[in-house]
């Protein structure tokens, strides 16, 4: 009896001034709802976040590496599935370290998915610009032009 007593009793602290020194039901119904509202809800980070508030949060950890160039594309596909993840830097090889997390493995399947593929085509070779080959061709026309001589006889007249 004893046991189930102590479990649902709670110990409040309420900090009040100078001048607010009495304790009002309006303020002892405020702390509760404030002492509820924590408990219920704590503070879980999403996102990008540091090792230690992703380790944290109880569930598996994976890793890979990635490099610098490529962070700000994971980052943007890591928010649209809502993977959380956090970076660490790994001085020896200039690489970085994603640790990450998602609630669901088809999530982090299919931002894997689209990340490799943003980097695959970021690799393929690029496709010259229009205006580039427009100038290409401009300049093989004139130089077909040039290279053609074209003699004209204007009649002169002969004295």
């Amino acid at each position: 009896m004893q046991d189930e007593v102590r479990d649902k009793s709670v110990a409040l602290a309420i900090k009040v001034g100078k001048t607010g020194g009495r304790l009002t039901a309006d303020l002892l119904k405020w702390a509760i709802r404030k002492y509820l509202a924590q408990s219920q809800n704590p503070k879980i980070h999403h996102g990008k976040q540091s090792v230690k508030q992703l380790v944290g949060q109880g569930t598996g950890v994976k890793s890979i590496d990635i490099t610098a160039k490529n962070i700000k594309s994971f980052e943007s596909v890591a928010k649209k599935y809502g993977v959380d993840f956090a970076l660490k830097k790994n001085p020896e090889k200039g690489e970085y370290y994603v640790f990450f997390k998602a609630r669901d493995d088809d999530a982090m399947k299919a931002a894997f998915a689209e990340y490799t593929a943003k980097t695959i085509r970021r690799k393929a070779p690029e496709k010259p610009s229009v205006r580039r080959q427009l100038a290409h061709f401009k300049e093989v026309a004139r130089s077909m032009a040039q290279d053609t001589v074209k003699d004209r006889d204007r009649g002169e007249r002969g004295l």
